[in-house]
């Protein structure tokens, strides 16, 4: 599968991915991003084809032909949102030997911080189209 656009690919029955997403969609009025479910048929076939284990709790963003996980993937995500989001873009300077532990600490825990939904996320007929599934 070819990707054009940068795409997040985030836990669909996770509250705290959900919440993520939802606050990129808001503030991406440019409509730069893509989403989908790590759960879709196009969230397996994009995890397989960037050589993303499917034991992998995070999220993953690929862009440019890369895919980037933990941290790392959610600070990139910031460099498409507009202003002032756009300022969360700085954390990028925190070394991976930092942000990472945090993060899967955060990951580990999402489920019972943030709750689960029973199933993925159903976007609005106005964000349908940003989804690849």
């Amino acid at each position: 599968m070819e990707v054009n656009e940068p795409v997040l690919l985030f836990d669909g029955v996770c509250n705290f991915c959900n919440t993520m997403v939802n606050f990129a969609i808001r503030n991406d009025k440019k409509r730069r991003l893509r989403f989908a479910p790590l759960q879709s048929t196009t969230g397996e076939l994009l995890r397989n084809q960037y050589g993303v284990s499917p034991d992998t709790d995070t999220i993953v963003f690929i862009e440019k032909g890369k895919a980037h996980t933990y941290a790392r993937a959610a600070i990139r995500v910031c460099k498409y949102l507009d202003w002032p989001a756009r300022l969360l873009y700085a954390f990028i300077i925190v070394p991976d030997f930092i942000s990472r532990p945090v993060y899967k600490w955060i990951a580990r825990n999402r489920y019972k911080w943030f709750g689960k939904r029973e199933t993925c996320m159903i976007p609005t007929a106005e964000v349908r189209s940003r989804f690849l599934e």
